[in-house]
């Protein structure tokens, strides 16, 4: 023993030493999270998922959010179609797509197991009919919406866990708000003319037009660019509904919007104005019809081009308030901010797939 050393300080000195030697702990794959997911329910994993699934009817508006994330690619095995009758985004972002398990919309339970995931997202409408099945088979799932604003910043925060990125969920939450508050800030002391806003399907050869419900994104986006949607009192229904074009004259709306999903909605609103039974419908002969915008996806949808969907409906309900609207530069602004896609990418991959009425 050293002198005038006790040999307490001698051992705490030595235990010190050895402390400093070994390699801390530091969070990884091994380290468990808890989720809190859109049902409510706390999901607890015992690790980081490192193969996650996603599956399901909308998957591409699951899938496009997963892949704000960076590194979220390297996590996930397996994807169900990631498409909407047209080019798949996450095919062209990810160069290791082809090796990902592709699995059919309505895949069962055991084609899921087969990839081995870890974890399965799925929104919530398919807890009973898909959910139910897999977590029997003793796979974790948690449960998302993406189906409004205020579901989208909640939904963001639980990838945000699940990819061990709460940061970048707070970072994109907050691009979102900015652009809302923007546009609200724009709109909040103007008229609010009366919009329409029409889904228009040809399935089976039989042509519809349908409204959307109170709660979904499309009547929310309305209200939001300033404008009031006159179908408010005609759909409390969980989705879709038909309506007549004799409604459509009484509603006699300003403006209208079409919105098509498998078919280019120019074309759809360009037959409307050569049609007898149309030409008489106010917003028709006062040319204020317009074709929903969008790229590789329409921007009506609860996809994370929604924010984009709103700075163009808002740009075209109030023309005065946004005169120098930009919306190729919007269109850049998006994908370098979120998927860090610079400006030659978007201009051969996303700028030909404009539709809809756009500059």
């Amino acid at each position: 023993m050293l002198p005038g050393r006790p040999l307490s300080l001698l051992l705490l000195v030595v235990m010190l030493v050895f402390a400093s030697c070994v390699p801390q702990k530091t969070p990884a794959a091994t380290d468990g999270i808890t989720v809190t997911d859109a049902l409510g329910r706390e999901v607890k994993l015992l690790a980081a998922p490192q193969r996650i699934v996603m599956v399901g009817k909308a998957l591409f508006m699951i899938a496009d959010a997963a892949y704000l994330f960076p590194g979220a690619a390297e996590k996930i095995a397996g994807l169900g179609k990631a498409d909407q009758g047209s080019d798949n985004f996450i095919q062209l972002i990810d160069p290791n797509y082809a090796q990902k398990a592709t699995l059919a919309k309505d895949a069962s339970a055991e084609q899921v197991a087969a990839v081995h995931p870890d974890l399965v997202i799925l929104k919530s409408s398919l807890a009973e009919t898909v959910g139910g099945a897999i977590e029997a088979l003793d796979i974790p799932v948690i449960y998302v919406d993406f189906e409004t604003p205020e579901q989208y910043f909640r939904d963001l925060g639980i990838l945000g866990k699940v990819f061990g990125n709460e940061a970048r969920a707070a970072e994109v939450a907050a691009f979102y708000q900015s652009q809302m508050d923007e546009i609200a800030g724009a709109v909040k002391d103007a008229p609010k003319p009366r919009i329409l806003m029409l889904y228009y399907n040809d399935k089976d050869g039989n042509v519809a037009f349908n409204v959307p419900p109170l709660n979904w994104i499309q009547t929310q986006m309305v209200e939001m660019a300033g404008g009031e949607p006159v179908w408010a009192d005609a759909n409390p229904a969980k989705g879709w509904t038909q309506v007549t074009l004799e409604q459509i004259a009484v509603w006699d709306a300003n403006q209208i919007f079409f919105i098509s999903y498998l078919k280019d909605p120019t074309e759809v609103v360009d037959g409307l104005k050569t049609d007898p039974n149309w030409q008489a419908i106010r917003a028709v002969k006062e040319n204020k019809t317009y074709a929903f915008a969008g790229d590789l996806y329409s921007w009506d949808q609860p996809d994370p081009r929604w924010i984009l969907g709103l700075t163009w409906l808002a740009s075209k309900i109030h023309p005065e308030l946004f005169p120098d609207q930009d919306m190729t530069a919007e269109v850049k602004t998006f994908y370098k901010t979120l998927y860090g896609l610079d400006e030659t990418f978007v201009e051969q991959n996303i700028v030909p797939a404009f539709q809809g009425t756009l500059p």
